[in-house]
């Protein structure tokens, strides 16, 4: 499958937000593997441009000729930078992208009788409405543009079945399923797909916050016995991104090596 989704993707631009690290950069990766030109986005710029250098773009803010990938600077949280992303990726590449994946998120764990309310608007204003905002974004830059397109947005398993700790971040991402699903439905008439991924629980920076005897236990539940890597998700993105799936949309596909199947 990997020859033929490099030749799909070959004249793909794709948008990838939270590219710094984690799945967000091993999406830059498989995807610029895969033969797309990447946009690679982070709120920490000078994560962005590291990604931008693994993929062998020159990594300038301002943006590389068309043809190279290039590293943007954005707060997706905030609806004025969401749509400046944008316009600013379509000024240098003279395109909308054809691939939108928002990877953005953060974690702020607390039990729900001590969470902060603050906690609570964070999390939901980067996972849940930063997604919105890049999404809407994308879909307007796409549809006005008359081309088709793949929206991908990065749920998670916990935003299916809850997680200790977790209300703020389960609602978020349970938050992204239902936006995802309502956007197929809006924008299919435009050629514009949209689906969502829910990871399980994968081996990046955010997981590495939790102690060791917690993820031995939830590790003991995986069926496949390990954690994820990135990678994984990474695959399932490609394929979602070409055109072998061609014909999903709406669709929420779990990544989670069997756990709470």
């Amino acid at each position: 499958m990997a020859s033929q989704l490099q030749h799909r993707l070959r004249s793909a631009l794709a948008l990838v937000t939270g590219a710094g690290s984690g799945i967000g950069r091993a999406v830059s990766v498989r995807l610029a593997g895969e033969g797309a030109t990447v946009a690679a986005c982070d709120l920490d710029g000078a994560a962005a441009q590291e990604t931008v250098r693994l993929l062998g773009g020159p990594g300038s803010k301002q943006g590389p000729p068309r043809g190279n990938h290039a590293a943007f600077q954005a707060d997706v949280s905030e609806g004025s930078a969401a749509r400046r992303l944008l316009e600013q990726v379509q000024a240098c590449f003279s395109r909308p992208p054809s691939v939108v994946v928002s990877c953005a998120g953060i974690t702020r764990d607390e039990l729900l009788l001590h969470m902060s309310e603050d906690d609570w608007d964070k999390v939901i204003a980067v996972n849940l409405k930063g997604t919105f905002l890049v999404t809407q974004a994308a879909g307007q830059a796409l549809v006005s543009s008359g081309c088709s397109g793949s929206i991908i947005n990065i749920s998670s398993i916990v935003g299916k079945v809850g997680n200790m700790g977790q209300t703020n971040y389960a609602a978020s991402k349970a938050g992204v399923i239902g936006l995802t699903q309502t956007a197929a439905r809006e924008l299919g008439r435009h050629g514009i797909r949209c689906n969502s991924v829910l990871p399980g629980f994968i081996a990046t920076p955010m997981t590495q916050k939790v102690p060791q005897k917690v993820m031995n236990k939830i590790t003991g539940m995986i069926p496949m016995g390990h954690l994820g890597d990135p990678e994984d998700v990474a695959d399932v993105v490609a394929f979602l991104a070409s055109e072998d799936s061609g014909y999903i949309t709406g669709a929420s596909v779990e990544v989670t090596g069997g756990l709470f199947m």
